[in-house]
C-alpha cells in the first residue's frame, strides 16, 4: 500500500518502505536509542538490530480514512529513562514525516523490544 497525496499536477505515491526508512532514521537519531528490533523476531529470525535497508521490519505503518498510524520497535540503551526516549523518538518521527514526505501521523507507537548495554 501507499500513501496518495493530492497535488495540483496530479497524485503522488509514497511507498510504505520509503516511510520506514525515514521513521527509522529519526527514530534512530535519538539519545538512547541503539537500534531498530524487528517487530517479529521469531518468524523473522532477527535477534540483532536492523540496519538501514531493514528498517521495514521494525516499522508498522498503518492507514486510516483520515491518516496513517506509526508503530515502532526500537532496541534503548541501559540507563536511560524509556519514557522520555520514547517521547522523542515519537516527536522526531511526527516531525520527520510532516517535513520530509508531507504526511501527517495520527498516532505513533513506540514499543521498546529490549534494553541493551553499551560497552565502554
Amino acid at each position: 500500500m501507499a500513501v496518495k497525496i493530492k497535488t495540483q499536477f496530479g497524485t503522488v505515491d509514497i511507498d510504505n518502505d520509503v516511510i520506514s526508512t525515514v521513521v527509522g532514521g529519526a527514530a534512530t537519531d535519538n539519545y538512547g536509542v541503539v537500534g531498530m528490533a524487528s517487530r517479529n523476531q521469531l518468524r523473522d529470525n532477527v535477534n540483532d538490530i536492523l540496519k538501514r535497508e531493514n528498517y521495514s521490519k521494525g516499522v508498522v505503518v498503518t492507514q486510516n480514512d483520515n491518516g496513517i498510524s506509526i508503530e515502532v520497535y526500537i532496541i534503548v540503551s541501559y540507563g536511560t529513562k524509556i519514557s522520555e526516549v520514547s517521547k522523542n523518538v515519537q516527536s522526531k518521527v511526527k516531525y520527520n514525516l510532516e517535513s520530509m514526505l508531507g504526511v501527517t501521523a495520527n498516532s505513533v507507537n513506540v514499543v521498546v523490544q529490549g534494553v541493551q548495554v553499551l560497552a565502554d
